[in-house]
């Protein structure tokens, strides 16, 4: 790959379990990285481990001076600082205000709608590009999503369908859920959008072999959010498999009963006490666990004229990936440049056949109407 260009990557965030995935991505690149956060004694630690040459600055997300400061000089900056419903707003308006990319790995819906609503004009104005979402949440599926409805639009519906195995979730990720589970969620229906309680209906999906057909619920994703706007569809139904809940044969009742209730108790003081617990859990799952998960994501456009397009990505080490996704989007926009300015979908951001043909290296293989991408060897 070509050098990314002048100037480093700020990865702020950088000392959670994501962050250094993500500056260790970076290094390995042979990217200038500058960590940043709120911990000085932290960011000097991480990188006493990875260069003791990388320089630290030090902003915490209240403190909009510093973070422009931190920004200032980099063409990119990776936010991995989370819940992103309370901390992400400063950092994508610290970005767009010193013209500087801006990249996350979010997986919440809602603060992906925000930024969408909240700073496309002020991101078009500096001429830089905003993708939240740009980790496993939710990269294959927006690529996937846009490459199974070529030919098929204007669609009836899109169906975007997760199953995730061994998949052991961060602190992080664990309080990222409890924000969403408290806020609530997003459907897209008739061409629009409108909140949606949190009430995970019963369904099913085939999924090709081994997995076959599945008990499924729908859930909050991304690609709500992020479809409809390079895709002409009248809906877009998302679904993850039951058992990424409860890994029982009566997984998609026992979540459906189950998840409702939940969502009204984290708006009582009990979700402190959660966080609390949370907080005393290890921090995410070891290398070795990250690199036993294995996902499908598969899309499903249904045209209006009654063709149908399909789609499939598989891989594996979710957070891995997320490092690799996040940082093949940095690199791209220091190198090309944005394709247009603004806040952006993957796919509105990058070719998407191109983009997932780059993780082939990270263990990704996709394919499209039934022809394969093999898989890395």
């Amino acid at each position: 790959m070509p050098e990314p260009g002048p100037g480093p990557v700020a990865v702020y965030g950088a000392t959670g379990y994501t962050g250094r995935l993500v500056a260790g991505e970076l290094r390995r690149r042979g990217v200038e990285v500058i960590l940043c956060g709120r911990t000085a004694r932290r960011l000097k630690d991480l990188a006493s481990q990875l260069d003791l040459r990388l320089p630290v600055r030090v902003a915490a997300v209240d403190d909009l001076d510093g973070l422009r400061h931190s920004f200032a000089d980099c063409p990119a900056v990776i936010n991995c600082a989370g819940p992103f419903s309370r901390f992400g707003e400063p950092v994508v308006k610290a970005a767009v205000e010193s013209a500087t990319h801006y990249l996350d790995t979010t997986g919440e819906q809602l603060y992906m709608q925000r930024v969408f609503e909240r700073f496309g004009d002020a991101a078009r104005a500096a001429e830089v590009a905003v993708i939240p979402g740009m980790g496993f949440d939710y990269v294959p599926g927006d690529l996937i999503c846009r490459l199974a409805a070529e030919g098929h639009e204007p669609l009836r519906e899109l169906v975007v369908a997760y199953a995730v195995q061994g998949f052991g979730a961060t602190r992080g990720t664990m309080h990222s859920a409890l924000e969403a589970m408290r806020s609530g969620a997003l459907d897209y229906r008739h061409g629009s959008w409108r909140r949606a309680r949190l009430l995970p209906t019963r369904a099913s999906f085939t999924f090709p072999e081994p997995l076959g057909r599945q008990p499924m619920l729908r859930f909050p994703s991304g690609e709500i959010v992020t479809v409809p706007r390079h895709t002409r569809t009248e809906a877009v139904t998302s679904l993850i498999t039951a058992s990424a809940f409860v890994p029982h044969p009566a997984a998609a009742d026992m979540a459906r009963l189950a998840l409702p209730g939940a969502a009204l108790a984290l708006r009582t003081p009990l979700k402190s006490m959660i966080d609390l617990a949370i907080d005393r859990l290890p921090e995410g799952p070891s290398a070795q666990d990250r690199a036993g998960a294995r996902f499908t994501v598969a899309a499903l456009a249904r045209g209006r004229d009654g063709t149908t397009g399909r789609g499939l990505v598989r891989g594996a080490d979710v957070y891995g990936l997320t490092a690799a996704t996040v940082v093949e989007g940095a690199t791209r926009l220091i190198r090309d440049g944005a394709a247009r300015a603004g806040v952006l979908s993957p796919a509105s951001a990058f070719d998407a056949a191109d983009f997932l043909d780059a993780l082939r290296g990270h263990g990704v293989s996709h394919q499209v109407e039934g022809v394969a991408e093999p898989a890395p060897v």
